[in-house]
């Protein structure tokens, strides 16, 4: 089983220096937008695979923190793409 995991890890370390590339890349804001959010979901998972791979649970607590913050910062980029000021 720790097999198919490390190949796991592996594949979804692959995709988000994939991601990283089109975040910085990117030839417009939407798709650097997209790039942010694709790897903010890849790096949960990498924390879930590395929780199971380890047992240790609290890695699972950081990839919540982190899918949080990125859909914050997602929602206040957008905001802020279309003009409008944050408290509106």
């Amino acid at each position: 089983m720790t097999d198919l995991l490390s190949i796991l890890l592996y594949i979804q370390i692959a995709l988000s220096a994939a991601c990283l590339y089109r975040i910085i890349r990117g030839p417009t804001i939407p798709d650097r937008m997209v790039g942010i959010d694709i790897f903010g979901i890849l790096v949960v998972g990498i924390c879930a695979i590395l929780s199971i791979e380890t047992g240790k649970s609290f890695i699972l607590d950081i990839g919540i923190a982190w899918i949080i913050l990125s859909f914050i910062g997602t929602l206040t980029l957008a905001k802020y793409l279309t003009g409008k000021k944050l408290n509106e």
